[in-house]
């Protein structure tokens, strides 16, 4: 499938602007939509190549930068470096921000004539796979795909409040979550706690624990399994 993309900016609340890649089918539409929610390294030549994957399975796919507000459209090296100053933005994140960030990206994507506003969809890796929990406990979006979310279960969401795990019973669509069953970062213990609360607060969800380590291993299981299997992340493409 053709597809083209640009670079977007999303008015978000409280006067801020943030940037965003897009990528859709080269067509008018209307098709469903994807958020494509990016690592701590930014909106890179990862995340783009993911967006672009997206679209070529018929979807509007939008990789907001939810750094914007601590450095704007930065891209960082998968090394020490990059992991430092990553983790730095990530430091700066509130829940708050993070809300309001998928609150304007739904807006925006609802307010192109070619999208379907009924169809929308999440996935995020790391924080962005928080990012993409976050935004089914947050949003009324259809459905969510989580590649290994960091600090879900943590006593406090980003920035202090509520913890994300505690907001569960906002979920209102599916929810399919993956996690290495060799990752260190993210023990089993806290998976079993995701797997129950969504088992109290959304019937269809899904989590599964590959056994790898590597996490970008995982994201291509996901993403197989997502589309190459047979179920999408916000419905049949019409």
């Amino acid at each position: 499938m053709e597809i083209r993309s640009e670079d977007v900016v999303i008015p978000v609340a409280g006067g801020h602007s943030m940037g965003a890649y897009c990528a859709r089918p080269d067509d008018d539409g209307p098709r469903p939509a994807v958020l494509v929610f990016m690592e701590i390294f930014g909106v890179n030549a990862h995340i783009r190549d993911v967006a672009d994957r997206v679209a070529c399975e018929g979807y509007v796919a939008l990789a907001p930068d939810y750094f914007h507000r601590t450095g704007p459209g930065a891209e960082f090296a998968y090394d020490e470096a990059g992991m430092a100053l990553g983790m730095e933005r990530l430091g700066a994140l509130t829940a708050d921000e993070m809300v309001a960030d998928i609150h304007g990206a739904v807006d925006y994507l609802r307010s192109q004539p070619g999208v379907r506003g009924d169809r929308i969809g999440a996935i995020g890796f790391c924080i962005g796979g928080h990012m993409a929990y976050l935004a089914a406990c947050e949003s009324d979006i259809q459905a969510a795909a989580s590649f290994y979310g960091g600090g879900i279960t943590a006593a406090k969401g980003p920035g202090g409040g509520a913890s994300t795990l505690s907001k569960s019973p906002g979920i209102k669509g599916r929810v399919l979550c993956f996690f290495g069953g060799q990752d260190a970062m993210i023990p089993k213990g806290q998976v079993t706690k995701i797997r129950a609360a969504l088992k109290a607060a959304a019937p269809q969800h899904e989590v599964r624990e590959p056994q790898v380590h590597q996490r970008r291993a995982i994201s291509g299981l996901g993403l197989k399994r997502l589309f190459v299997g047979g179920r999408r992340v916000a419905g049949p493409v019409q």
